[in-house]
């Protein structure tokens, strides 16, 4: 059964990207609905992302504390670790986490339309969509503005034998019951990184296999070495650089063959993971047909207006990055609900997104944060600035947390002083990084985040000391 009349703005996804558009949408006023055709709603970073697989981490984070008891005069024994009990305490949260936000998308601010849409038909009035229906009938709305937030999907790469063998995904680890002694980790960005942290951390054997020379590619190599080192003094063998070739079996085991360095090497382990990152979930919605641009990769195109080539269409979240982050998403969304709004109002588009303070985190052991510019990133673009560092090991509320691996790195302009970014791999990066974010917000300079007051001891206090020495550094210029 089609319906009539036009919705002011139609939101193809609902998860965190799309809700938060649907959402800013219906509080200005726009007649709006959500697509989403999905077996359980909620997207992904509460299904099968972000939460989920905290959560895991977080019994690996407590595992490996109770093996460096012994450090603080303490001692306890490490058992073999309930993997149902950690997957059970998994499927509480989560189901808590996704029932909230499966109200909210049925609290009748908007309509909710469980389906899969194609846009049909896009002209200056608006868009024709036509929805498959989870109960398999079918209906067509009409649309005058549309958003695109379908979210990713894993990719899995064309390896000989792969399929044949078998293989794993993140979304297997995080729903396991039973978990085999030893997994060859294929990646080594966040999510391979993340999930190769949980897997040691619960007493497996891991093999990482990682195609680029470093960890986190894009990431500044001081940074990603770090974790390395400390992955490798865990007990994980870690390879990169490398080639894959092959999977085969080998016995009970699986093996795989890669190149590195010229020469041919196996890895055998009972389970591969593939965690190579994810694609955008951009095919099957019409896009070519309507004319929107994606990349090669399938990300949509979007200005920093969030709109696409064709003016009534936008897109939020991973579907057109260009970080795969939930805080981007949603602030991606909420944007293009608004330029919605004023293309209808026939106003001029005033909301842009701006990632000069975008964030990053990878929550292994060590931690991973950054805001802002990297190091590659500012000399690829010809910025004049200056550098500081200062390491865990010399500072004194780490030294008592014995977290002694990593050190913060703060950028700043060379002329103005002004803060460009800044990295933390260590203890809490995740949450250290937050000061230098607020302080990238308010346009600080280092001398302003020297001059703040700071708690002593405590790990926020580390930044004082990148700060004064960029400070004095600008000053004697």
């Amino acid at each position: 059964m089609a319906d009539t009349e036009p919705y002011d703005f139609a939101v193809i996804g609902g998860g965190s990207g799309g809700y938060a558009g649907a959402r800013m949408a219906a509080s200005m006023g726009l007649r709006t609905a959500v697509i989403d055709g999905a077996e359980e709603l909620g997207g992904l970073c509460i299904l099968r992302g972000c939460m989920p697989s905290k959560t895991l981490i977080e019994s690996a984070n407590m595992n490996l504390a109770i093996r460096h008891a012994g450090k603080f005069g303490l001692y306890a024994h490490v058992g073999a670790p309930d993997i149902k009990f950690i997957r059970d305490r998994k499927r509480r949260l989560i189901g808590e986490f996704a029932s909230y936000r499966q109200e909210q998308l049925q609290d009748r601010r908007f309509d909710l339309v469980r389906g899969c849409a194609q846009i049909e038909k896009a002209d200056a009035a608006g868009l024709q969509l036509h929805v498959t229906l989870r109960d398999g009938g079918a209906t067509q709305l009409a649309a005058r503005s549309v958003l695109i937030a379908t979210g990713s999907v894993i990719s899995v790469p064309d390896l000989p034998g792969l399929a044949e063998c078998g293989f794993w995904t993140s979304d297997d680890v995080l729903d396991a019951e039973n978990i085999p002694r030893s997994v060859i980790v294929l990646g080594g960005g966040a999510i391979a990184l993340e999930m190769a942290h949980y897997l040691e951390g619960i007493g497996r054997q891991v093999t990482i296999l990682q195609r680029n020379t470093q960890f986190l590619t894009g990431t500044d190599a001081d940074v990603a070495m770090v974790v390395q080192r400390v992955f490798e003094k865990r007990g994980m063998a870690v390879h990169c650089g490398t080639k894959l070739l092959r999977v085969e079996r080998n016995g009970p085991h699986k093996r795989v063959v890669f190149k590195q360095g010229g020469t041919d090497r196996i890895a055998d382990g009972d389970e591969i993971l593939v965690a190579l990152g994810r694609r955008p979930a951009s095919g099957g919605l019409g896009l070519e047909k309507i004319g929107v641009r994606t990349s090669k990769a399938g990300h949509i195109e979007t200005a920093a207006t969030q709109q696409s080539s064709v003016s009534r269409v936008f897109a939020a979240g991973d579907v057109c990055g260009p970080l795969e982050v939930v805080h981007l998403a949603i602030q991606q969304g909420e944007v293009a609900a608004r330029n919605a709004a004023a293309l209808l109002g026939g106003n001029q588009l005033s909301n842009h997104m701006d990632y000069r303070c975008k964030l990053f985190g990878v929550f292994t052991q060590p931690e991973v944060a950054s805001v802002g510019l990297s190091e590659v990133e500012a000399r690829a673009q010809g910025i004049n600035f200056t550098v500081a560092s200062y390491p865990f090991n010399d500072h004194g509320k780490s030294i008592v947390l014995n977290e002694l691996d990593g050190f913060v790195k703060l950028l700043a302009h060379a002329e103005s002083g002004i803060i460009l970014g800044g990295a933390v791999v260590g203890p809490h990066a995740t949450e250290l990084i937050h000061e230098i974010a607020v302080a990238m917000h308010l346009k600080a300079t280092a001398a302003d985040l020297a001059s703040a007051p700071h708690y002593h001891p405590t790990l926020s206090e580390i930044w004082c000391y990148p700060a004064e020495q960029l400070a004095e550094l600008i000053k004697n210029n």
